[in-house]
């Protein structure tokens, strides 16, 4: 799947977007602006921002708002991949890696060509394909 740079989204990211006082949210704010949609992103990831996004005090429809108006697209079936995230998860079962983490890693092995929009620091120990650093976008290291 090469072709155009594509941008996937942790729940980090859309949590500080959704929640002002979030540490992130001026940071999260500015790449939304920057990049172009869709962004795209998986069912876990919206699964944790929604509860995140409500444990703080924020609307959690608003997570859905942004797939039905186009801004997220959830581009990635848990049932396809189930091997490939069952070898992810257990060979960095240590950090622990959650399921979201998991489907963004298969995710930047399915699009070769795609940066990783992410406040959560375990993707610089994640690795793609086995060895390949996962190209991302963190606050302070873009």
């Amino acid at each position: 799947m090469a072709g155009v740079e594509k941008i996937l989204v942790d729940s980090g990211p859309l949590i500080a977007l959704l929640v002002s006082r979030d540490q992130h949210h001026a940071w999260a704010h500015q790449q939304f602006e920057r990049l172009a949609p869709p962004f795209l992103t998986c069912e876990a990831a919206l699964s944790e921002a929604q509860f995140l996004v409500r444990r703080l005090g924020g609307n959690p429809l608003v997570v859905l708002d942004m797939v039905a108006r186009g801004a997220v697209s959830v581009a990635f079936q848990v049932e396809d991949e189930i091997d490939r995230l069952r070898e992810l998860q257990s060979a960095y079962r240590d950090v622990p890696m959650s399921l979201a983490d998991a489907c963004l890693v298969r995710m930047s092995e399915l699009y070769s060509r795609c940066r990783l929009l992410t406040t959560d620091s375990d993707f610089r120990t994640y690795r793609r394909n086995g060895r390949q650093v996962i190209p991302s976008l963190l606050p302070n290291h873009d």
